[in-house]
């Protein structure tokens, strides 16, 4: 008889937990390496600095095939390119906003991104952020951006960075 209640009790105690996740979402809501267009937020932009909003930790890739069909389909959405200057000079992406910006550490250097800022608050266009390798700069990058008021939803990294890209005939020459 003990041997019943203790399996009801373990069944009741798994089914708690299985039926509190669902509820929760356990899951989460950005894709690694494989991104579908999104619905940009219906909230309206503001020009104010806002106050640091969550630590982002999961954050969402263009693979540098998806940004390769995206822009020889035109498909609207703002490449932010935040390489110094030297290497911006030696290889960027056609049609790019350059900050100079890397890595986005400093006040300065988020200074040069908030120059942009206007430019991407008035579209709802999706934001590739590019930087040498697609790693702490581009992550300090999209912080910074979301810390802005850009929704997370509109944001994403080239996976490997400028490094990784292997279009030639999409450089600027």
């Amino acid at each position: 008889m003990k041997k019943n209640i203790t399996v009801g009790k373990t069944l009741v105690l798994a089914l708690t937990v299985t039926f509190t996740l669902v509820l929760s979402g356990c899951g989460s809501n950005s894709t690694t390496g494989q991104t579908t267009p999104t619905t940009a937020s219906s909230t309206p932009a503001s020009n104010n600095v806002t106050s640091p909003s969550k630590v982002i930790t999961d954050f969402k890739y263009y693979t540098a095939d998806q940004l390769k069909q995206a822009i020889e389909k035109k498909t609207p959405l703002k490449i932010v390119d935040i390489q110094v200057e030297t290497e911006y000079k030696a290889h960027h992406i056609q049609g790019v906003i350059p900050t100079y910006a890397y890595p986005v550490k400093t006040d300065e250097e988020k200074a040069k991104v908030a120059k942009v800022l206007p430019e991407l608050k008035t579209s709802q266009d999706q934001i590739v952020v590019i930087c040498p390798k697609g790693a702490g700069g581009a992550k300090n990058t999209y912080q910074y951006l979301a810390d802005q008021g850009i929704a997370e939803s509109r944001l994403f990294i080239l996976e490997n960075g400028q490094a990784g890209w292997p279009y030639a005939e999409l450089l600027a020459k």
